[in-house]
């Protein structure tokens, strides 16, 4: 079993057994049906990954990583909030005729503002302040604009990164670690796939910045589980388990606007059978 695979069971039971539920309350997300999304949810849930001992794909079922990355390359690479730059469908329900997403995402990684006697965006601050300043504690990502929040389709779910370098007594190089804070999260649909993204940032960072991945935290303030995603994630937690798979990158890639998701290699992932047809609440 990976370690993944464990804290998410471990998350999945507690919620199950211990969570509070939004049945019969005023919620907003709904169905397709037009039926109310009702959930049942933890608040606070923090997890810990280790990036430097194991890469945190489920073997529960397969997450498609270099899709994940696609999506998280759009963000923080492309800046986009235009869905004709991502190759898949997943944000489509949010989008205008034209394609867009409003003010959200990769727009607010996109703006400009004054650092240094310069312009500089929130990527690229990040990158000039590992490489120049890695033990600031103020190397950190914010796409949770208020002022911006009525011109976006979807609030960011997954909202502020936190970058922190450390290093260890017996090693060269120095470690870069990261906070993801999300807001909210559909434990069944979102969970492992936003680990995913997250882990290979802070692997994609470390590498153009001469340092190595260490930890990941998740922060989830409210993770939850939908009334009719309730029956599959009973099932998917009671699946056998395999070890996790060897994640690397082309280490000739130097520049973070390199990356592509050809430079991904996954190998030895042995997963379970994908969940088709996850009924989606908006």
């Amino acid at each position: 079993m990976s370690y993944a695979d464990d804290l998410f069971i471990k998350m999945c039971q507690d919620i199950l057994d211990n969570g509070y539920s939004t049945e019969g309350e005023k919620v907003r997300p709904h169905w397709e049906d037009g039926a109310s999304a009702y959930t049942v949810k933890q608040f606070g849930v923090v997890n810990r990954y280790d990036l430097s001992k194991e890469f945190p794909a489920l073997t529960l079922r397969k997450t498609y990583v270099k899709s994940a990355v696609d999506e998280l390359l759009w963000i923080w690479q492309k800046k986009s909030n235009n869905v004709n730059d991502l190759k898949s469908h997943i944000w489509d329900a949010w989008a205008d005729e034209d394609g867009s997403i409003g003010k959200a995402y990769g727009y607010q990684l996109s703006v400009k503002h004054k650092y240094k006697e310069g312009m500089m965006d929130q990527v690229d601050r990040v990158i000039y302040d590992l490489k120049n300043n890695p033990y600031s504690r103020r190397i950190m990502t914010n796409i949770y604009v208020h002022q911006d929040l009525h011109a976006m389709n979807l609030y960011p779910c997954a909202y502020s990164v936190t970058f922190n370098v450390t290093k260890e007594s017996n090693e060269d190089k120095l470690t870069l670690n990261a906070v993801l804070n999300q807001r909210s999260q559909d434990v069944l649909t979102a969970n492992n796939w936003n680990v995913v993204q997250y882990a290979v940032l802070v692997h994609m960072l470390a590498q153009v910045c001469d340092m190595k991945p260490g930890a990941l935290l998740h922060v989830i303030a409210d993770a939850h589980i939908y009334d009719r995603h309730i029956p599959i994630i009973k099932e998917l937690i009671k699946r056998p388990t395999y070890p996790a798979p060897t994640f690397s990158l082309n280490p000739g890639v130097k520049d973070f606007y390199q990356f592509t998701t050809d430079d991904i290699s996954i190998e030895n992932y042995q997963a379970g059978e994908q969940i088709r047809d996850i009924p989606v609440a908006v």
